[in-house]
């Protein structure tokens, strides 16, 4: 696996300093093309890919993004407990991953509502995920439009090493 890496980044909630977030950390594997030697490296350190799980959301008005723009691989540990998303070098998704954890690291107002919306979801939907992501998506999203903004105003782009 290690050969195949390109760069590792801790993403989520988790990444965010004072953000509330449940107790699994979000590792994001940047990969220049998804590998069987990928699965069979994770898989020997313990790690299990979710087969069903092939790409992230699209957000609206996205419609131009190709899956390959969406795509991953998706794999879980318990001990720790790691959800660990492999995308590819250059993809929308390997970019909005890390813009969203660096704008709301620079943005702490953002950050708390943020913060707000997911625990009232948690409440709200505590045994409907489905439901939860239904909402918390596109309100991501209205996050990542002032995201995008932010990222052009202080020229923003991604760091293969954090």
């Amino acid at each position: 696996m290690e050969g195949n890496a390109l760069a590792v980044h801790h993403i989520g909630s988790t990444s965010v300093p004072h953000l509330a977030a449940k107790n699994i950390i979000d590792i994001q594997v940047t990969v220049a093309e998804f590998t069987n030697e990928i699965e069979r490296g994770l898989n020997r350190i313990g790690y299990k890919r979710l087969h069903h799980i092939l790409s992230d959301h699209r957000p609206q008005g996205y419609d131009h993004l190709s899956e390959k723009q969406l795509s991953k691989w998706f794999f879980i540990s318990n001990e720790p407990a790691v959800n660990l998303h492999v995308r590819l070098q250059h993809s929308f998704n390997q970019r909005y991953a890390l813009l969203c954890r660096d704008y709301l690291r620079a943005h702490p107002y953002a950050a708390k509502a943020y913060e707000e919306i997911k625990k009232q979801l948690a409440k709200h939907f505590q045994n409907d995920i489905d439901a939860y992501y239904d909402i918390k998506d596109p309100v991501f999203d209205v996050i990542m439009s002032g995201a995008e903004l932010w990222s052009e105003k202080v020229g923003w782009k991604p760091q293969m090493a954090e």
